[in-house]
Parts: structure tokens; C-alpha cells; sequence
């Protein structure tokens, strides 16, 4: 990724994607720490602890218990919230392939909405994806 002393925020509930993510990221060399988190209140409470470094991109699924990644934006983009969590880019990691969804990603300022891919390489080239366009992409600071 672009800044690799920063880590990148994984909101992610089910153990096996979360391990996929970590070893496709592993296999393409990328440095950055991965700070995991289990569903969308977590990642609000790991954004506003002032002790959490502030990641340089969230990896983000929608179907989490406890509060889902829609309800997450639609915390994290609202118009009150701290500036510096809203501007750091989000794409939405999902298996959901309904139409609302990516809608309401896109209406609530993701970078980006893919599908996880169930084949292992095809992953790890999705990841790949991700990370070249993160490392040439400037951010505010």
C-alpha cells in the first residue's frame, strides 16, 4: 500500500475470510499491519480510540452482526463525523450481490465495492488490484 507504516482496518466477522485476506496480502508482499476487527461498531471504537494508529484504508464487509457495514458508513460518512475518519478511503469486501447494497456503498462515499472471489487466485489478483491503485492513489493527509 501507499504508506506501508500504516496499518490497514479490517472489518471482517467470519475467521476464514479474514485469514484469506491476510494471506493474500502476505503472498503480494504488502508490509502494512493488518488491525482486525469483527463488525462495525469495533471499527468505530478502534477509529476513535486515540491510541489506534489511523489506518490508510478500510477493507470493509457488509453482512456482520452487531452493526453491519451499511450502518458503519452511514456512522462514519455522516455529516458530524470527525473528518479525518471520513476521508480515509473504504472498499466494501462482500459476498453480496444485491443491487441496494452497492447502491447505498457508493451513496455513502466507498472508494470501491468488490465480491469476494471464491477461488483463491483469483482473491489474491482482486487483492492485487486493490493494492496497486492504493499505492498510486494520493490521499489527503
Amino acid at each position: 500500500m501507499k504508506n506501508p507504516a500504516k496499518p490497514i482496518l479490517l472489518v471482517e466477522d467470519d475467521q476464514i475470510d479474514m485469514m484469506t485476506v491476510k494471506r493474500a496480502l502476505n503472498d503480494l508482499h504488502v508490509t502494512n499491519r493488518i488491525a482486525h476487527v469483527e463488525n462495525g461498531e469495533d471499527a468505530l471504537a478502534y477509529l476513535n480510540d486515540p491510541a489506534s494508529e489511523r489506518p490508510c484504508l478500510i477493507l470493509l464487509d457488509l453482512n456482520m452482526p452487531v452493526m453491519g457495514g451499511i450502518e458503519f458508513l452511514r456512522v462514519a460518512r455522516d455529516v458530524d463525523a470527525d473528518p479525518r475518519i471520513k476521508r480515509i478511503p473504504v472498499v466494501v469486501l462482500t459476498t453480496s450481490e444485491e443491487q441496494q447494497d452497492k447502491v447505498e456503498s457508493f451513496n455513502l462515499g466507498v472508494a470501491g465495492y468488490i465480491r469476494k472471489p471464491v477461488d483463491y487466485q483469483r482473491f489474491v489478483e482482486t487483492m492485487r488490484t486493490i493494492n496497486a491503485y492504493w499505492t498510486v492513489s494520493e490521499m489527503p493527509e
